[in-house]
This record gives C-alpha cells, structure tokens and sequence, in this order.
C-alpha cells in the first residue's frame, strides 16, 4: 500500500481506475478491469460473506511484500494432480482474489476526498514559507543599517546608568548603616513584646548585613554587639519556652518555636523542653507540699525548704493531707495538660513549612526539616512516659509518707477516687497501667482496710450485743440502692461524685479527660464536693406508709379476732364437725389467710439498725473494690466476714439450745452445721476455753478473730406472754433472710469484680452460708414451740387415761381438749405478738409445723408408756387422734398435717402380728427403742411366747446399737 501512496504522490491525482491502471506489475495484484469493477458493484453485495472469504484467506499472503505466491501455490499441490481439484481451488483464489480486490477499490474511493484536501495544504504550505524567506531577508538588511548609525549614542547611555547605580547602591548601604546604628532599641522593644521571631529574624538580618558591611570600620563594633544580644534572645527563650510547662498558651509556644526554627536549633528546644517538664514537675509538688507543711507548723523553726521531697511529705498533718493532695494532683494535671497540648501543637504543624535557618538548597533545606520534625515527634512520644514516670513517683512518695490506716472512710475513699482519678488520667496520657501508683495505693489499702474491718467487726459486735432486736421501720418500697453507700450502683460515676455534677457530665461520659478539660477546669477540682446533698428517704412512721394505714390494719386485724372459728363458719355437720368446703365464705377464707399474722405492712422489710449499719457497711466496701480492684478479693472475704459474724450471732443468741437440738429431728442440716462450725474455727475467738484447742494461736491469727457476741440483757427469752422472745426472734431471723436477699441481688456484681482464681470461693460463699439463712429458721423457732405449749402436762393426762377397756367409746379424752386449748392459746399469743412485728407466712408455718410435730410425737411418747391397751383402747386411741386432727386443721392452713402418719402408723401397729411386727422394728426406725419395746410388750405380750418376745427386743436392739 505504501508503493501505491508513493506512485499516486508523484503522479499527481488521477481518478481511481487511471491510479489502479498505472501500478507496476511488480506489486502481484491483478487489477481488475473496468468491466469486472462494474460487474462487482452491481452484484448483490452481503458484506458478511466478504468478510469470511478475506478472513479464508492465508495468514502468509499478508507477511511482507516479498513473498513469493506462485511458489507457495505451486508448493502446496499434491504429487498426483487432479484437474477437478485443481480447477476448484483456482475458483476459490478467484473469489478470494476479487474479495480482496473490491474491498481494495473500496477503500481507494473511500480515501480520495482526504487525499484531494491535504494535497491542497501542502501546496498552501510551500507559498506561505517562500514568503516567509523573502520578508526575512528585508529584515537582516534593516538591522545592518540601525547597528552603523546607533552605536555611539548607546554605549554613552549606558556609561550614565551604570554611574547612577552605583551611586543608589551607595545611598543604600549608609542608610543601611544608618539603621543597624539604632537596632539595639527596636530589639529590645521586641523582647519586652515576646515578639522573640521578629527580634531573632531583625538580629541575623543585621548579623547577616554586617557581615556584608564589614569592610566599613564603624560595623565591627555592632556585629560583636549584634553577636551578645543573640545570646540573650536565646537566653529569654529558654526562660519562655519553660513558661510552657504549667501553662500553655498556643500563641506564645508559636513564637517560642518559630523562634528557634530560625536559629536552627530545634532539636536542641525539645531536649530543653523535657528538661523544663521534669523540673517543672519536682518544683511544682515541692511548692505544694511546702506551703502545706510551712502553714500547718506555725512559727516552728524546722528549714522545710532545705529538705528533700519525700522527707518533706511525712510531715503532712491529717488534717491537711487530702486538701494537699487535692491541689497535688491539680498542679500535677496542669503539667501533664501543657505536655499533652505541646504535643497536639506539633501534631498540627507537622505539614506546615518551616523558615529555613541557613541559605542552601530548597532539597537540603526539605531534608533537614524533614528530620527535625522526625527527631521531634520521637522525642515526644518517649517523653510520655517519662513524664508520667516522674508524676508517678511523685504521687507514690505522696502516698506512703502519710499512715493512713486511722483515716476516716470517707476520707479514704476520697483519697483512692483521687488517686484512681489520676490512674485514669495516666492512661489516657500515655496508655500506662500505672503500675506504680496501684502498688503503692495497694499497700495503703491493704493496710487501712485492716485496721478498718478489725475497726468494724468490733462496732458490729457492739452494735449486736446492745441490739433490742426491735424493728426498723422502713418504707414498703425500701431498697439498698435508695442508700448513699450504694449511689454508685445505679449511676455511673465514681462514689464521690455528686448526681448533680453526673447528670451535667452524663453527655462528655465518651470523651477523655483532656478533651473535656482542653479549653480550661480540672477533673480534680470536682473532687472537693465529697458529700451527696441528697437525703434518703428510706424510714416510714411506725412501720407505715401513713397514719391511716396503720389504723386500718388494725381495725381490719381487730374485727373479729375474739370470735370462735367455729361461730364464723355458715354452718357445721354436727356429726364430724366439718364445714363443707362448698360453703366455705369469703370471710372464712379471709380469717384463715389471717393465720400468716402479717398486717398490711408484710409489704415493709424486716430488719433491724444492725441490719442496716451491715448493709451500709457492705456499700462502703463495694465502694472500695469498685475503686481499687486489685484488693477486691480482700475485700469480699470481709464482707463475707460481716455476714458470718451476723449469721454466727443470731445462732448463738437464738438458735443455740443442745437439748433441742438432741431431739433427732434434724433441726441443723449439715450444710448448715458446717457452714456454723467453719465460722467459729476461723471467726470466733474463743478465749474462754484456749485448753481446748491444744495449740497457742498466733498472734496475726488471733487479730483477724472476733470474741463470741452476748445477747444484750434487755432482750428477755424467758417471758411466756411474749412467746418466750417471739418478736425479737422473728426481727433477728427475718433480718438475717433480708440481708441474704441483699447479697444474692449483690451476687453479679460482685462476680465481675472478683479475680477469675479467685470466683470458687465465692461461689462457696453463696452455696454454703448466704443460702443456708433460711435454715436457721427451724432450730430458732423449734425453741418457742417446745416451750409454748405444755407437753409435759398432755403426757401426764395421758398416763392416767385407761386403755384396757373392754367397750368401744364415742367420746373423746379429756387430755385431746387440753391439747387443743393450749393450741388455740398459742394462736392468740401468735396474733398479739404480730401487732408487734409481722410474721411473714413461711415463719408462722415453721411455728405451726414445730408445734403439731412436737404434740404428734408427745401423743406417740404417751401411747408408748401405756402399760395395758385392748383392742378397744387402739379406737379410743384413733377416735382422740382424728378429734385432735379435726380440730386442728381448723385452727391453721398447713397440709398436709406434719407427722400424721408417724402418730397413725403407730396405732395400726397395735394389730400387726408377730411376722408383721418383725418387719415392722426393721423398716421404721424412726421410732425409739421405748416406742418399739412398748409394742411389743404391750400388743404382742399376750398372745407370743418368751422366746418370740426375746427375738423382737433382739431386733429392736440390734437396731439401736449403731445409734449409740
């Protein structure tokens, strides 16, 4: 194609058929003739069937131009030739031949108007530069003839000007001079306006002119001057940039930096600048603590300021300890503050540019500001640590220079709030774990809190033994959380911190301290207000709401309570005494719930002053783990300590009584017995037998263990009107279940702040003594039962019943009605003891349960001294039992009756024979070896021979034996 373009070019244009006429044969194209041209622009053209037919053809044929085709066509036939192929493939060339030659021609036409138009710009082209060359030509001959006329007058010219230069260059320099004569005055103008990069930039750019001026003989005097008032710019910098560290103020670090970016001495600023922070931190505590120690020694003549730090911060008073390390911490923060915002500054100004210090290269220049901005920034960040380094140990020898351990609670709660305060600030300021600072508030805490929990079992002791164990009334909807001690559970703030200041903060909770405080305040200024100016709201009058209540509960309770039950029904089957349940009013059912004796206010808790002060007590340590964690094990195991002590004290005071609980009943599960034991071993001292314990108990061992507390001699037991201390037994119990309850509600709280190694033991804590509280209910109210009703009169109405009667009796024995009466005297004493204090339900079902069982097994003890018995007694027997049974389940709500069956069983096995009574010594042990004898004395004794008799009391002792 490129031959064609270059044969066309010289030819000038011709029509298509003349170009495509003139080619040489050479190209190996057969250029088709008009007639063929013709005849294929009138055949229906399918350019999609062209297109295959040139995609047909060989790669080979578009090569290059010098390939050979008859060759390669000649090459390709077979060695036997066939015409008809042949022939075949000469038509396929043809087609592809004319393909390519109409797609040719195509393209030729379509090209020859671009063709046409650029020839013409060509032509253009060549006129434009011959003119071009012609006006080029006048011009040199016109500048020849200016050069030979002007050449005089010009060189005159310039004379002149290169004079009037050299004098203006003149003028310059002495006025110049003039003004480096008077720079001392503006330098120190600048200085007083802490403009220090102006008088820097005036200094080296009077340094830098005389310098330029030195060959005048009045210049070497000022540049030595120039050279004494750069070294006092530097040093009023350095005081500047000191400055920095307990106050900063962007503008004035501005200037301070851009100041010794033009002295190039950037590095050697920032090594300053920790030099100033460090002594920043040592002079600012120093003054703190010595203005505190010179203010409360007086007139004393004690040289405070020639001593050392941590010998000065001994000599903090009490008094004025928490004052100072307040402002300690105040002081600390405003260094720390200044640091954090240094370093924000240059965070800012990293990708500004700064003013190169000395004349080179605009890379060089890059590089060392590049390096200096590097050499900053690593300087800062190492810098962090150290400083916090340094405020740690500050605080640390603060800490330990003071005994804490006689503090107040709030006082040191104040302290560790400050201290966690600054914990906190400490790790937003470098990410520290202030391992320092927790080491030394561990050792003050551990010891303070010592001394504070030996302080409070001692009070806790006090308080039990001069306890009356009288009501505390407090309101129906009373919870712990409505306590001070307990704030911090339902807000989210440290325990010092007043809800007013929370509510205000309650938005910033999310943003660190430094943002909160970057424009101004302090986070320890809000320490000072330590105490809540809430009130709590907790007592209720008398126990009640209001007034009104009161008598109302009253008049509700008073109605009705001298009318018999029996009256109060609709109406009784005169036969079995029973009222049918269908008949069974509203009212009925009313009285009968009465039987829990609880007022209105049941809704109130039961608990008593002590209970509160434990509770209260319980709060404050909260708040101590809550703030020291690392103590939180200790501090758990003290207040489990505190209910131990209050568990252990209601036991001993109520619960503890050896002939009850001889009775075989299992008044003590062994959980709770061992929980009773373990406290007295690890709790308890017990000074009034040391001989038994058989080793001397050390000294550390015996502190952490309290003396056994003594009821207080105004709590009378004794007194049966009073159910021999029912009202105080109940306060003391209930008060016990209560703070359990607390403790359970306290349970994940605690979980989440105990160590993981250490969770086994509170898990223990829980199952072992917190749930056993309502045990204690069984062997404190066993004591009233047994002595609130007369067993020992029913046994000896029983004796003197006759049982070998030989007739069937209708009537009922006299000791049934004894019985039922002292029951029905024991259901009012019940209710007047519960205008005193209320009996929950659970209580007054242990009462009842105490009672019935102890009357059931008085029945089974008094049939068991029977000495005849016929037939005829075993139904007296029934008869007296289902009359006492009937009767009773009229006077309470339990069922089923507790021991019914112990009672009946041992009647029907009256008439159980020989075999049958064998089996019987065997499966019932619950009986006594008296019970069994008695039965088999008494029921198989006249109708069994000796040696049958011998071989049951065998059985019956072989029984007893592995009880001894």
């Amino acid at each position: 194609m490129q031959k064609i373009k270059s044969l066309m070019t010289r030819q000038g244009p011709k029509s298509p058929q003349e170009s495509l006429s003139d080619l040489s044969p050479v190209e190996n194209i057969r250029i088709p003739s008009k007639e063929e041209l013709r005849e294929m622009r009138e055949q229906p053209i399918d350019p999609q069937a062209e297109q295959e037919i040139i995609n047909s053809i060989e790669d080979v044929y578009f090569s290059n131009d010098s390939f050979d085709i008859v060759q390669h066509e000649l090459e390709k036939l077979p060695p036997v030739l066939n015409l008809q192929e042949i022939e075949e493939y000469r038509d396929k060339l043809k087609k592809q031949q004319a393909a390519v030659s109409k797609k040719v021609a195509d393209l030729i036409l379509e090209k020859q108007p671009s063709y046409v138009k650029e020839l013409d710009r060509v032509t253009s082209l060549q006129a434009n530069l011959q003119l071009g060359a012609v006006i080029c030509t006048n011009a040199r001959r016109q500048l020849g003839f200016a050069k030979e006329d002007f050449t005089q007058a010009s060189l005159g010219l310039l004379a002149n000007q290169r004079k009037r230069q050299l004098l203006t260059g003149l003028l310059k320099s002495l006025r110049t001079i003039k003004t480096l004569q008077r720079t001392d005055v503006r330098l120190s103008e600048m200085l007083e306006e802490e403009d220090y990069p102006g008088a820097i930039q005036l200094c080296l750019e009077c340094q830098k002119a005389a310098s330029t001026f030195k060959h005048y003989s009045c210049i070497s005097e000022l540049n030595s001057k120039l050279q004494d008032t750069l070294e006092q710019i530097e040093e009023q910098l350095d005081v500047a940039l000191s400055k920095t560290c307990k106050s900063f103020d962007i503008n004035h670090y501005t200037k301070v930096q851009q100041a010794y970016t033009l002295l190039g001495k950037t590095q050697t600023a920032m090594d300053q600048l920790h030099m100033h922070f460090t002594q920043a931190i040592h002079n600012t505590v120093f003054q703190v603590v010595l203005g505190y120690v010179e203010l409360c020694a007086g007139n004393a003549d004690t040289k405070f300021q020639k001593m050392q730090y941590k010998d000065l911060c001994t000599h903090i008073t009490l008094d004025s300890y928490i004052p100072c390390l307040s402002d300690l911490c105040k002081a600390l923060w405003e260094v720390m503050l200044s640091y954090h915002r240094t370093m924000e500054w240059h965070e800012e100004h990293d990708n500004e540019e700064t003013v190169p210090a000395s004349d080179g290269s605009s890379t060089d220049g890059t590089e060392e500001s590049n390096f200096d901005r590097s050499y900053v920034k690593k300087k800062l960040e190492h810098g962090l640590t150290r400083i916090w380094q340094d405020v740690q140990l500050k605080a640390k020898a603060y800490l330990l220079g003071t005994d804490m351990s006689n503090f107040k609670y709030d006082d040191f709660i104040f302290v560790l709030d400050v201290i966690s305060r600054l914990m906190q600030v400490g790790e937003e300021f470098c990410g520290s774990k202030s391992e320092v600072l927790q080491e030394s508030i561990k050792k003050q805490s551990v010891n303070y809190f010592k001394n504070y929990h030996r302080t409070r079992l001692e009070e806790l002791r006090m308080f039990l033994e001069n306890e009356t164990w009288e009501l505390c009334p407090v309101k129906s909807n009373f919870s712990i959380v409505q306590l001070h001690e307990f704030k911090f559970m339902g807000q989210s703030r440290s325990p010092s911190v007043s809800p007013s200041k929370h509510a205000s903060t309650a938005s910033t909770a999310t943003m660190s301290l430094f943002e909160q405080y970057h424009n101004g305040g302090n986070p320890f200024e809000m320490q000072t207000d330590s105490k809540d100016d809430e009130t709590e709201d907790v007592l209720a009058s008398n126990g009640y709401e209001s007034d009104e209540l009161e008598k109302c509960a009253y008049q509700d309770y008073d109605s009705d309570s001298d009318v018999p039950e029996e009256l109060k029904r609709d109406y009784v089957d005169e036969q079995t005494g029973d009222a049918p349940v269908k008949s069974v009013s509203r009212d009925t059912l009313r009285s009968r719930k009465k039987s829990d004796y609880s007022l209105n206010k049941v809704n109130a808790p039961i608990l008593t002053n002590t209970t509160l002060n434990v509770i209260r007590l319980v709060g404050k340590y909260m708040q101590m783990m809550n703030i020291l964690k690392p103590i939180a094990f200790d501090v758990i195991h003290c207040m489990s300590q505190l209910f131990d002590y209050y568990l252990y004290a209601v036991y001993t005071f109520f619960g503890r009584n050896d002939m009850y609980e001889s009775s075989g009943l299992g008044l003590i599960s062994s959980r709770l017995r061992t929980t009773l034991n373990r406290i007295q071993e690890g709790l308890i001292d017990l000074e009034a037998a040391p001989e038994t314990t058989g080793s001397h108990v050390a000294g550390e061992e015996r502190k952490e263990k309290v003396p056994s507390p003594h009821l207080s001699q105004l709590v009378v037991l004794t007194a049966s009107g009073t159910l021999y201390g029912l009202a105080e037994r109940v306060v003391a119990t209930e008060s016990l279940v209560f703070l359990a309850e607390q403790f359970e509600c306290l349970q994940p709280h605690l979980d989440t702040m105990i160590p993981a190694a250490k969770k086994p033991f509170l898990q223990q804590f829980y199952s072992q003594t917190v749930s056993t509280t309502s045990e204690l209910r069984k062997p404190i109210y066993w004591i009233v039962a047994a002595k609130a009703i007369d067993y020992e009169q029913m046994l000896l109405l029983m004796a003197g019943v006759k049982w070998d009667i030989k007739e069937i009796m209708s009537q009922h024995n006299i000791y049934v009605d004894v019985l039922l009466k002292e029951f029905e005297q024991f259901n009012k004493r019940l209710g007047d003891v519960s205008r005193q204090v209320c009996i929950p339900l659970p209580v007054s079902n242990v009462l009842w349960e105490h009672c019935i069982r102890l009357a059931n097994r008085t029945l089974v003890e008094g049939y068991a001294n029977v000495k005849k018995c016929s037939n005829e007694g075993r139904a007296l027997m029934q008869l007296d039992f289902q009359q006492f049974l009937m009767k009773l389940e009229k006077l309470t709500d339990i069922r089923p009756i507790p021991d019914k069956e112990f009672v009946e069983t041992y009647i029907k096995a009256y008439y159980l024979t020989e075999n049958d009574m064998e089996q019987f010594i065997k499966n019932h042990r619950e009986y006594s070896t008296k019970q069994l004898t008695n039965l088999v004395s008494v029921c198989l004794g006249s109708h069994i021979n000796k040696k049958a008799r011998q071989k049951l009391l065998a059985a019956i002792d072989d029984i007893d034996r592995p009880k001894r």
